[in-house]
């Protein structure tokens, strides 16, 4: 028997503890280990990273197996000053996602035995998973969201980003050539929600206006939503549920002050 969520995963290696000194040039982030070290680890993360980069947050590192590379360290997660641990890694999401999808974990993507990623589809795109069964298919983007503000909603993306909003125009353009053909395509945005404390996953009007609009157009065209939680330690990585996606349109004056408060550096007040 298969089963669902909740999975828990041990770590294939220790991760090395340490604390932010600078977050710079987008990929590079200088932190200073136990002993007094600072090492200069690999951000692999393109997004503003709100509410994360602040000087002296504890952070932890892997160490890459590779002898030859350039940086030894990449960084994993960051602990906020309330104490909550964020996975910061968006290259994990993708690493994640096909464990789960070949364990058979996530019960509403199960049914396509052929797996593949990073594959290319229509003139120029490439999807993330392109799922098979006979004539059953399905493309799969994952993204991934560590942004949550004080209504306990995350909010994605953290910043423009037109890379996401192609993604969603390139998913609705895949299904509808197949709507009166003979295959059944479906098209899918899956939401790994790298922190606790999330109640529902929206589309964020005051980072990037043009992706909430597309998110919501293509999804009336049939491009559908889903979301996980993943909660992080030092030592382990447990996927516990699926989340809720709303795209309903939302007042943004509060997004934008709780945004303008993360970028100051002061702490937005939590509300229920």
């Amino acid at each position: 028997m298969v089963t669902a969520l909740p999975r828990v995963y041990p770590r294939q290696q220790p991760l090395v503890e340490g604390r932010l000194v600078r977050r710079y040039k987008r990929f590079l982030a200088d932190v200073e280990l136990a002993g007094g070290e600072v090492v200069t680890a690999h951000c692999v993360n393109t997004g503003a990273m709100e509410g994360l980069t602040r000087p002296g947050n504890r952070v932890w590192l892997s160490r890459a197996d590779n002898p030859k590379r350039k940086l030894a360290f990449t960084w994993e997660l960051v602990e906020t000053q309330d104490g909550r641990l964020f996975g910061c890694n968006t290259g994990f999401p993708n690493r994640l996602v096909k464990r789960l999808l070949a364990e058979g974990a996530l019960p509403w993507l199960r049914g396509y035995p052929e797996i593949r990623p990073e594959q290319r589809y229509g003139e120029n795109s490439r999807v993330d998973f392109h799922l098979i069964h006979r004539r059953r298919e399905l493309y799969l983007e994952v993204k991934n969201c560590h942004l949550v503000y004080p209504d306990g909603r995350a909010y994605f993306p953290d910043a423009v980003s037109q890379r996401a909003t192609g993604h969603l125009r390139d998913l609705a353009a895949v299904i509808q050539p197949a709507i009166a053909g003979q295959r059944q395509v479906r098209a899918e945005v899956l939401f790994t929600c790298q922190m606790p404390g999330v109640k529902a996953v929206r589309p964020s009007d005051a980072h990037d206006p043009e992706f909430a609009s597309t998110a919501r157009q293509v999804k009336a065209q049939g491009v559908g939503f889903a979301a996980i939680e993943v909660l992080h330690t030092p030592e382990t990585v447990t996927v516990t549920r699926r989340l809720p996606v709303s795209l309903a349109p939302y007042g943004v004056k509060r997004v934008a002050r709780w945004r303008r408060e993360a970028r100051s550096g002061s702490s937005p007040e939590r509300i229920q």
